[in-house]
């Protein structure tokens, strides 16, 4: 019968210990036995890694070769000894006890955890236990790092815009031409968020098409120089049909962002990264497809950073911009409550009551009773004096 009752690690981070780069891991080993036991060593491991694995098969007659690519990235390895391995036992009694640990993470940006099918980049805390005529005893506990990328950057603030044009064709028949341009207000987006996508579709064919929008998210695996990719698509919007000759616009139609996770571009071996397509399906056995890059984001838009970077943006648009522009809906005014405060609708109250009581005397607005004398037009000029003197009266003499 054993006599470890307890061997746990824990993190003093509750709940999914989430980290970042600089940060202290900090944790303890518990270790409950029955009865007293002699221990060798004690170990403890922190450890960063991104790996990438993969195996492509190609027949060779009747045999199968398999070719492997695998790659591998150690961000940072630390050890710690718990209980020193001096060449001699340690016995620790029957009951519980407790050993404390600490990590400090790499200061240099790590890459966001990540799990894909080709390949992960994961952050853990391993424990070995050590002791006479017995088997190594290990615990591993994984815990998840997440960089800040924020949005609030001038890069990815500035607007994404393009514009696409294709021929559609049936073998040797041409139906006309298909052209999208579109628009976003920015690149970088939190999940959860709407994008406002802003776009034209000029259908100059003979048939109806269908304009539709994605994004997707491409995983970029890498390894012995050879690239590995796996596509999905997150989210999607359906516009309507546009009709043959004709002409269909966006004024910012919403897609919403599913919660995914952030953008991975420091990875040399891995790659996260996102994308938003604006697509139209043309007679033909081809696609227009129109794209614009996305960054996925952990720091959410700040609340005044919006119309601070978009009027700072505008000034670093070239003219094709203005070239394809789409004009975006207006807003509606704001609500009189919204910009008058309550102190300065009472004294606009108070000045009407006012003017209510002189119009009583007047007979009608005070305003409008200034205005007559103090804002009189000028007389209408002209060449001809409207008031002659009569013919009949001597001229004054002015030395008289």
């Amino acid at each position: 019968m054993s006599c470890i009752r307890l061997f746990a690690l824990e993190l003093d981070c509750p709940g999914d210990p989430v980290y970042r780069s600089g940060e202290a891991v900090n944790g303890k080993v518990v270790l409950e036995l029955h009865r007293q036991m002699d221990i060798r060593a004690l170990k403890v491991q922190s450890s960063g890694v991104a790996f990438a694995h993969w195996l492509e098969q190609r027949g060779i007659g009747v045999n199968t070769l398999y070719n492997d690519y695998t790659s591998q990235i150690t961000y940072f390895r630390k050890r710690q000894h718990l209980i020193v391995d001096n060449g001699e036992t340690t016995t620790l009694s029957a009951g519980r006890h407790e050993y404390p640990f600490s990590f400090q993470l790499p200061e240099e940006t790590l890459v966001t955890s990540f799990e894909g099918k080709h390949g992960s980049i994961r952050y853990w805390v391993k424990v070995k236990l050590h002791r006479p005529w017995h088997p190594v005893k290990k615990i591993k506990k994984e815990f998840t790092v997440i960089e800040p990328i924020d949005i609030n950057t001038p890069s990815l603030l500035a607007p994404q815009a393009g514009t696409k044009e294709k021929m559609a064709r049936v073998w040797y028949h041409n139906f006309g031409q298909v052209s999208v341009t579109a628009k976003i207000n920015r690149k970088g987006y939190t999940p959860g968020e709407v994008i406002p996508v802003f776009a034209e579709f000029d259908n100059s064919t003979s048939r109806p098409v269908v304009p539709k929008a994605y994004i997707t998210q491409t995983q970029t695996f890498i390894a012995r120089g050879t690239m590995k990719q796996k596509q999905a698509v997150i989210a999607t919007l359906c516009g309507d049909v546009v009709g043959a000759r004709r002409r269909e616009t966006w004024h910012g139609r919403a897609i919403k962002i599913p919660p995914v996770g952030p953008s991975i571009l420091q990875c040399r071996i891995i790659k996260v990264e996102y994308m938003l397509k604006v697509c139209v399906d043309i007679p033909g056995p081809s696609k227009l497809s129109l794209e614009l890059p996305l960054v996925m984001g952990t720091i959410p838009l700040h609340p005044f950073g919006s119309r601070t970077s978009s009027v700072s943006s505008q000034y670093s648009l070239n003219l094709d911009w203005f070239r394809m522009a789409i004009p975006e809906q207006r807003e509606a005014p704001p609500d009189y409550s919204s910009v008058v405060t309550e102190e300065e609708a009472e004294q606009n109250s108070a000045v009407s009551r006012v003017e209510e009581d002189l119009s009583a005397v007047l007979e009608r607005p005070f305003m409008a009773y200034v205005q007559e004398f103090r804002f009189r037009p000028p007389p209408v000029y002209s060449e001809v004096d409207p008031n002659p003197q009569p013919v009949n009266i001597r001229p004054r003499c002015m030395t008289c």
